[in-house]
Order: C-alpha cells, then sequence, then structure tokens
C-alpha cells in the first residue's frame, strides 16, 4: 500500500501521528475552533509529546462540570481530523 510522505492536510512536514493530531496548520484549527464554540477553556494541543499528555493537562485547566465535553473532544476531534486525512 503506497503512504504519501507530506501530511495530506497541509503538505508542509512528514505525515507523523504526533504532526498530524497536534501540530499540523489545519488540525489546530480544528482544535480552536472546536474548544471555543463549545466554550471550554483548555488550550489546544501544542508542544505536548501526546495527546494523552495534552488531555491530562487540559483535564486540570478544565471547569469539572465542562470535563465531559471535554473527554468527548479528546475523542472525536481526532477522529474527525483522521476521516478528514
Amino acid at each position: 500500500m503506497q503512504h504519501h510522505p507530506c501530511c495530506l492536510l497541509c503538505d508542509q512536514a512528514p505525515e507523523t501521528m504526533r504532526h498530524l493530531m497536534l501540530h499540523c496548520p489545519l488540525s489546530r484549527q480544528a482544535w480552536h475552533e472546536t474548544l471555543a464554540w463549545l466554550r471550554i477553556p483548555a488550550p489546544i494541543p501544542n508542544q505536548e509529546a501526546t495527546l494523552m499528555d495534552w488531555w491530562q493537562h487540559a483535564k486540570e485547566a478544565t471547569p469539572q462540570a465542562q470535563c465531559k465535553a471535554l473527554q468527548s473532544v479528546a475523542l472525536l476531534v481526532p477522529w474527525l481530523i483522521w476521516k478528514h486525512r
């Protein structure tokens, strides 16, 4: 099976899972728009080593009343990014 070496969303960097979920400009926009739309005060994934590290950090910055929404976002945004890819 052929694999395109560059990110299919931005074509700016090698496609790795870390780039695709955390660093790709289109993915970062998806994170920002989703968190802003839901008014979740967590920061978008930035310099964390993994998505799980971001989620652990984001849970601390999110009020208890919004933690279920954050859990949904942490699962749905990566899935949507992957599907869009």
